[in-house]
C-alpha cells in the first residue's frame, strides 16, 4: 500500500508538473491565431477605407451637381423675371421717352429672354465646358472678369458687415 501512495503521489507530481507547461504551451498557440486573425482582419478595413472615400466623394460631388443645378434654375428663372421686368416696363418708356427708346427695351427684353432660354436649356457640364472654352480662347478676359466679380462679391460682402454694424 506504501508503493501505491509513492505512485500514486509520482504521477500525481509528473502530472501537476505537465499541467502549468501545457497551460503556457496553449497561449502561444493561441496568440499565432490573434494575430494572424488580426492581419486578416486589416485588409479589409483598408478597402472599407477606400470604399467610404469612394462613397464620400460620390456623394460630395451628387451633391455639388445638385446644387449646380438648382442654381441654373434659379438663375434661368431670376433672368426671364429680368425679361418680362424690361418688357413691362417698355411700355412706359413708350410714354415718357418715346417709342424709339421702348423698342430698344423690348429689344433687350428679347437678348435677355433668349438668355435665359439658353441657360434652362444648357445641362451644368455643357456650360462648365463651355466656360473652358471661353477661358482657353481668351485668358485675358476671363482673368478681367474674374477679377470684377471677386472685387464686387467682396464689396457686397463688406456692406453686408457694415449694415450688421450699423
Amino acid at each position: 500500500m506504501a508503493e501505491a501512495k509513492k505512485t500514486t503521489r509520482k504521477t500525481t507530481a509528473k502530472t501537476a508538473a505537465k499541467k502549468p507547461a501545457a497551460k503556457k504551451a496553449a497561449p502561444k498557440k493561441a496568440a499565432p491565431k490573434k494575430a494572424a486573425s488580426k492581419a486578416r482582419k486589416a485588409a479589409p478595413l483598408k478597402a472599407t477605407a477606400a470604399n467610404t472615400t469612394e462613397e464620400f466623394k460620390d456623394r460630395a460631388l451628387t451633391k455639388a451637381k445638385s446644387a449646380a443645378n438648382q442654381g441654373k434654375e434659379r438663375t434661368g428663372d431670376a433672368i426671364e423675371n429680368l425679361s418680362k421686368l424690361i418688357e413691362d416696363s417698355a411700355k412706359t418708356i413708350d410714354d415718357n421717352v418715346g417709342e424709339k427708346y421702348g423698342d430698344y427695351a423690348r429689344s433687350a427684353a428679347d437678348a435677355v429672354s433668349s438668355f435665359a432660354d439658353k441657360v434652362n436649356a444648357k445641362e451644368v457640364d455643357e456650360m462648365v465646358e463651355d466656360a473652358r472654352g471661353f477661358v482657353r480662347k481668351s485668358p485675358a478676359v476671363a482673368i478681367g472678369a474674374a477679377a470684377v466679380v471677386g472685387f464686387l462679391v467682396s464689396r457686397l460682402i463688406k456692406s453686408g458687415m457694415d449694415d450688421r454694424d450699423a
